[in-house]
Formats: C-alpha cells, sequence, structure tokens
C-alpha cells in the first residue's frame, strides 16, 4: 500500500466558463485532484478562483472546503493576484502540507511567485508525486527528457505543478458535499500594477486542447503540408491534432498546436505521429505519453526507437486503411 499523509493538502483548482454560462471543473485540475487524494488521508481544500465553481465535479472529487479568494475587481489572469490570492487562502491553511497547482503557463508563474513569497521550494512541470518516509517526493524529466529526477523539497511549504494529463483522473469512493468560505485578500503592487482591459476567448477547432485529450494524433514533415489525414484520424478517435516544429515553422499549421521542446508538452494515453521522425526537440515534448504509435517511411527514424508501435511505410496509404477499419467498427 502506497504511504500517504495525514496533513491537509491545498490544491488550485482550474475551471472553464464565465459568469453567463457557468464554470466547469478543467480536466487538468480532476487530474491534479485524484493525486491529492493519493498523497494524504488529510482534507483536501481546494481554491477556486471564479464567483461559481463546479462544485459538483469538486465534490465528487472528494474535497472538504472550497476557499473563493475576493479578486476585488483584479483579473484571474495575472498571475501576480492569482499569487497574492493562493496565498491569503494558505494563511487559512498553514499546516497544508504542500500546495498543488496545474503545470499550465499561469500555474508555474504562481507557483514561482508563491516559492518567493513563502520562502518556500518549488517544483514544476512534475509527472509523478509520491511519498517516502514521510517526505513528499516529486519525479520529472530533464535536460532534453535524458534524465528522470526526482527530488525532495527540503524548505517551505512544497509547491508541486502538475503537468497535465500525467495522472488518470478518477472520482473519490464517496462523495463530498464541500462547504464554501469567501476569503478577503491583500494585493501587493505587483498585482495592482497590471489590469486587463479586455479578454477575449480565441475560437477552438471543436477538438479537445492538447493538454487535455487522451489521444493526440501528430503530423510532421511527412504530411508534406497536408493535414487532413491527421485531423480524420483524430476526429475519428476524439482526440486533438498537434504538430512538430518543421510543420509549424513551415506555417502548415498554427504555432499553438506545436509538440516538443519549444511547444507544449502532452503526455496522453496514446500518442500517434503520421510522418514524424522523432527529432529530440520533438520527443522531449511527448516522450511521457503511455503508449506511442508511429507512422513513417523511413526505417531508421529516430521515433522508432520510443515507439511501442511502429509501421514502416507512406501516411497517405497506412491512414486511409486504419481509418476504414475504425469506421466499419463502429458501423458493426
Amino acid at each position: 500500500m502506497a504511504e500517504t499523509l495525514d496533513q491537509p493538502l491545498l490544491v488550485m483548482t482550474d475551471h472553464t466558463g464565465d459568469d453567463a454560462q457557468g464554470y466547469t471543473l478543467t480536466p487538468a485540475s480532476h487530474q491534479l485532484l485524484t493525486l491529492a487524494r493519493s498523497l494524504t488521508t488529510g482534507p483536501i481544500t481546494a481554491i477556486a478562483l471564479n464567483s461559481a465553481p463546479d462544485m459538483e465535479a469538486l465534490g465528487a472529487q472528494g474535497v472538504a472546503h472550497v476557499l473563493s479568494p475576493d479578486l476585488a475587481g483584479h483579473s484571474p489572469r495575472i498571475s501576480a493576484v492569482v499569487a497574492d490570492a493562493v496565498r491569503a487562502c494558505f494563511d487559512r491553511v498553514p499546516d497544508a502540507a504542500a500546495i498543488l497547482c496545474v503545470a499550465n503557463y499561469r500555474g508555474r508563474e504562481v507557483a514561482a511567485r508563491l516559492a518567493v513569497q513563502l520562502d518556500s521550494g518549488a517544483a514544476v512541470d512534475v509527472s509523478d508525486v509520491h511519498i517516502s518516509g514521510g517526505v513528499l517526493h516529486a519525479a520529472k524529466t530533464v535536460l532534453a527528457g535524458t534524465w528522470e529526477t526526482t527530488m525532495e523539497i527540503t524548505r517551505g511549504t512544497p509547491i508541486i505543478g502538475l503537468r497535465p494529463s500525467s495522472v488518470q483522473a478518477e472520482d473519490a469512493e464517496t462523495a463530498t458535499t464541500p462547504d464554501v468560505t469567501t476569503v478577503p485578500v491583500k494585493f501587493s503592487a505587483e498585482a495592482d500594477a497590471v489590469q486587463v482591459p479586455q479578454s477575449v476567448h480565441a475560437a477552438g477547432d471543436g477538438r479537445v486542447s492538447l493538454t487535455d485529450a487522451d489521444v493526440v494524433v501528430v503530423g510532421g514533415r511527412g504530411t508534406g503540408g497536408d493535414f487532413s489525414l491527421v485531423e480524420q484520424l483524430a476526429d475519428e478517435l476524439g482526440g486533438a491534432v498537434g504538430a512538430t516544429r518543421v510543420a509549424s515553422d513551415e506555417g502548415w499549421v498554427p504555432r499553438s498546436i506545436q509538440i516538443g521542446q519549444t511547444g507544449v508538452s502532452v503526455a496522453p494515453s496514446v500518442y500517434i505521429g503520421l510522418g514524424v521522425s522523432g527529432a529530440i526537440h520533438h520527443t522531449v515534448g511527448m516522450q511521457a505519453s503511455d503508449t506511442i504509435i508511429a507512422v513513417c517511411d523511413d526505417p531508421d527514424a529516430p521515433i522508432f526507437e520510443i515507439a511501442d508501435f511502429g509501421i514502416v511505410g507512406d501516411i497517405f496509404e497506412v491512414v486511409p486503411q486504419a481509418l476504414e477499419d475504425l469506421r466499419a467498427r463502429k458501423d458493426q
């Protein structure tokens, strides 16, 4: 049986939505709360940075308490604002064993700010957290994915940023009915120095986001700029579309879906690379995937060294056959 703590944990959750349509707990936050339950038998306190948190989802994750910081008109898109809000919540749970957040852009900035404010250590882009000898240990890949490092934060309250898709989200065995407390916040000069006059959600393609997807289908140089098969396979599997740096540099796809050292890091259940050679600056962003499938016409491509299943062939011959088989299975 895995070792656990008995102290409370403080978890910064993310929600999507707005005041008019309501808010929904993000998949990455579901994963974060699942991890939190595996680390402690103590109560889990969630921080919700909106006026109407997804209480049903938080209860399903076994959250005992919800703290709702009063942002007083400040934007939760500003990391300094969020750091001040989390600090105010931490003052309500000073015996927390750790502060957990999602390692997205905002989460990484907030973790750094909190580490300075609390004189603590922080670890972000973490893929695994466990307890050993009563101490919290965090693991992550470093140096372009060539090393797996486990670290122990020895000063202050550990601040951990979990990489999305590193944990399989599961609801608690018994749902809870969390209580909600509004927390006043004293904002710093840094938080007051920035304003967000307008914030518009960018239109998506209707697919699940890269960081939340269980299946990611990636196109590389071998597509020749034709991503139609990549998109069809992703849609058939209910997955997201990604790309290599070459595909982005060539202008074939938006930079926002680039995976790798200078792009997004993903760790889906299934990664499918189509025409992807597997250069290190790409594989560092996807090698944590549970199952890696590669289709490439170069038998010496590096992607085959890490692939669980590889096909040496032309994607324009292989993928249509796969799509035909998948669609036939759905029709049965």
